[in-house]
């Protein structure tokens, strides 16, 4: 049976041995830097980067056993100077990974940054404020649920009639256009009533392009505004507002009082990428688990999880973590 909901303590790749084939639906994991910090032993201490490759090239290879079909993993690694320069260390990980496992997708480099980075005072070179979370999958139909992906809140809109200079100068642009009549009449009326719609907040702003005054836009697809721009003379794009999805996440880095971890990455920035890369229910699998963020935000957020931790003392914070979590209502942590 899976250990769900578990802390298992021991070197990730023997206790992989406990986890089935494509039973796992998200593998969400930072592993130890390589020479960065003390973790108390295991990877990250290996003399040569190429050993250090090699050992991260054999848990991802579980991580992918373990992974369901539609499943999704996160490596979040950082960089090592080394005679005043980048070895590059997390992206000569990710190509690694595309070479040695061709039909793993490398989707995204999703960059954290970092808003309170460790204050140096380098003479020499800039402080490095931004990781990589590397996203792969074994399939293209993987997991992604877009719309519930946290984004920052934007304020509501509220209506504005006072503003009732938004878009006239468009009307002026129609007049002195080379439009039919009929084209004109549609265009003024279509025009007004988009500018009602940002008026009244439905909408929160609109580009017109008229053809003869505005460049055109090249390429173009049937029902495209290519098409508008041929068959009406113009044709307007309504903007809703909608924040982009970008593949930034910014976030203060995170201690824990009473919690002597070297390297606690934030409980929010683990929840924005569980929420996009699995549903309610799914198991989440950390093979580093550490101070037990990747479980905090799984059990938060109605997802199982599953963790490893070489270390026994961090194996007993996360289990105490997880343990405090019990005592808070749902939701709230």
């Amino acid at each position: 049976m899976l250990p769900i909901d578990q802390i298992l303590c021991g070197d990730c790749l023997t206790l992989f041995s406990q986890i089935p084939d494509e039973s796992v639906h998200l593998v969400m994991t930072s592993p130890p830097y390589f020479q960065q910090r003390d973790y108390g032993g295991g990877m990250g201490n290996e003399r040569q980067l190429d050993d250090y490759l090699n050992q991260l090239l054999k848990v991802f290879k579980e991580c992918r056993r373990v992974l369901v079909p539609d499943g999704n993993i996160v490596f979040n690694l950082g960089d090592k100077y080394e005679d005043s320069s980048l070895l590059l260390v997390p992206y000569r990980f990710a190509i690694l990974v595309t070479e040695r496992f061709p039909d793993v997708r490398l989707v995204n480099e999703i960059t954290w940054v970092k808003r309170n980075p460790t204050p140096r005072q380098f003479r020499r070179r800039l402080v490095s404020s931004t990781e990589p979370f590397f996203h792969f999958a074994k399939s293209n139909a993987y997991t992604y649920d877009i719309d519930a992906f946290m984004d920052q809140e934007r304020p509501a809109r509220t209506s504005n009639p006072a503003n009732s200079n938004v878009g006239k100068g468009y009307f002026d642009l129609i007049e002195k256009s080379e439009l039919t009549a009929d084209q004109k009449k549609q265009a003024r009326l279509e025009l007004h009533d988009v500018i009602q719609e940002v008026k009244t907040g439905e909408l929160e702003g609109f580009r017109m392009k008229i053809r003869g005054i505005h460049s055109e836009p090249f390429g173009g697809q049937p029902g495209g505004r290519q098409i508008q721009l041929e068959k009406k003379g113009f044709t307007i794009i309504r903007i809703h507002g909608r924040s982009m999805k970008r593949d930034v996440i910014e976030t203060a880095v995170e201690s824990l009082k009473g919690v002597h971890h070297p390297a606690i990455y934030p409980v929010s920035l683990v929840q924005e990428l569980i929420l996009l890369l699995s549903h309610p229910g799914d198991i989440v699998l950390d093979p580093f688990i550490g101070s037990g963020s990747t479980a905090v935000a799984a059990k938060g957020l109605d997802r199982r999880y599953i963790g490893m931790e070489l270390n026994p003392d961090y194996c007993q914070i996360a289990q105490e973590r997880l343990a405090d979590l019990a005592l808070l209502p749902p939701r709230l942590f």
